[in-house]
């Protein structure tokens, strides 16, 4: 618990916002506006606050309440996740208005980005409700799309997403929390890259749609029909004047979160060795796959601990209660069922919320598969049905922390001991 605290403070989005803005804006910088989303736009929207002093004319957050004050320039929009909500439209609103705000005055537009952006900063297309939206973003993400597909629909069913808000702004600085792995930190993904081009096309997005088979509302495959066939205007693509005047700067992402595991981890007296490649695929399966590979790449002896990170998915195929790290746990939980061998893997998400849970991810030892069975708990079944969250409670195997307000994706630790 110490090395994945260590983890989640390493990424402390105040601070990482702080530093980045001591580089970009000298103490001269004009005044400017300022919009900040995702899980972390609180405290990098305090970080702007304690930095810019009074330069920030007018700010939106749209994000969880966080601890401390803001500023009453300040407007903040609480904003749904995992799906939007009605508040999300309203942040998504004012966004936009603050972005034509700033290409009016000639005002700087400084964006903050986090995780869960998407959904907490939305606005529908014209001919779309937010219940087309909600129950698109709902069979996505059941569905077991990738990010990358989950925003080419997004972004194509959006006013600000895929270059939107910055083509409407003009002059834009993007500082980001990256939570997006494949491509590493790509800017057109985080977020659903309100202030940068969009590489995807409506095509892609009716692809995603039939290659799911996700029966989305009427509207939205129309809507999607009508883009592909070039009916309306695509998002802004790579050399688009409109964007010309906006840059973007990634200030944390999970290799952040990984140096701070390993120099916690190190300080405790483990060997450390992290994995580099992002963890990826259904959620049972990379549990396994880690801990096979952690246990073929550890010192032959002493204390060891890999450290991984990513972001594995989930295809729902039950009704049970869980979340991504909770299968990614129980995926590794027969793994590590070897009598000569004393380990435990930890898999938590760094935002402090596994899916639909109060849990921040879970733990699997090595007696994870005989204590289950003590009880009469069949982890297959609970994989099976989705439904982790009851097993893990049982055992007492959960991590709940509560919302940390930060979110680099999940972090995979495995500690072993061999004499």
């Amino acid at each position: 618990m110490r090395i994945l605290r260590a983890t989640v403070e390493g990424v402390d989005p105040f601070a990482l916002t702080s530093a980045a803005l001591a580089d970009a804006f000298s103490p001269s910088a004009d005044s400017l506006l300022l919009v900040a989303a995702g899980k972390a736009a609180w405290p990098m929207a305090r970080a702007a606050a304690d930095r810019l002093d009074d330069r920030v004319r007018a700010a939106l957050v749209a994000g969880p309440r966080g601890e401390g004050g803001l500023p009453a320039a300040f407007v903040h929009v609480p904003g749904g996740h995992p799906l939007p909500d009605a508040a999300s439209v309203s942040a998504g609103e004012r966004a936009v208005a603050l972005a034509e705000q700033a290409a009016a005055t000639g005002d700087l537009l400084l964006v903050l980005l986090s995780g869960g952006s998407s959904a907490m900063l939305a606005l529908p297309a014209a001919d779309l409700t937010l219940d087309d939206k909600r129950r698109t973003t709902e069979l996505l993400l059941g569905s077991g799309a990738t990010i990358q597909e989950i925003n080419a629909v997004r972004k194509h069913l959006s006013r600000l997403k895929g270059g939107g808000l910055g083509a409407a702004a003009g002059r834009v600085v993007t500082l980001a929390l990256s939570d997006v792995h494949d491509p590493e930190d790509d800017p057109a993904t985080i977020g659903s890259g309100p202030t940068v081009a969009d590489p995807t096309t409506f095509d892609e997005a009716v692809r995603v749609i039939r290659s799911r088979a996700l029966a989305v509302p009427e509207a939205v495959a129309q809507h999607l029909e009508r883009g592909a066939a070039g009916d309306l205007p695509e998002t802004p693509k790579p050399g688009d004047a409109r964007l010309a005047g906006c840059t973007f700067r990634v200030i944390g992402n999970r290799r952040t979160a990984m140096e701070a595991a390993a120099v916690a981890a190190k300080r405790l007296g483990y060997v450390v060795h992290v994995v580099d490649r992002a963890t990826r695929g259904e959620a049972r399966d990379a549990g396994r796959v880690f801990a096979e590979l952690a246990l073929a790449t550890r010192p032959v002896a002493g204390a060891s601990c890999v450290i991984a990170s990513g972001e594995p998915t989930v295809t729902v195929r039950g009704d049970g209660h869980g979340g991504r790290n909770q299968e990614f746990a129980l995926g590794a939980a027969a793994v590590l069922a070897r009598p000569s061998e004393l380990a435990l893997v930890a898999s938590i998400g760094t935002d402090g919320i596994d899916g639909p849970t109060d849990a921040a991810g879970a733990i699997a030892t090595s007696t994870t598969l005989v204590r289950a069975a003590a009880l009469g708990l069949d982890l297959e079944a609970a994989l099976r049905r989705n439904d982790a969250y009851p097993l893990l409670e049982r055992l007492d195997d959960l991590v709940k922390w509560g919302a940390t307000h930060t979110n680099v994706g999940d972090i995979h630790i495995l500690l072993t001991m061999r004499s």
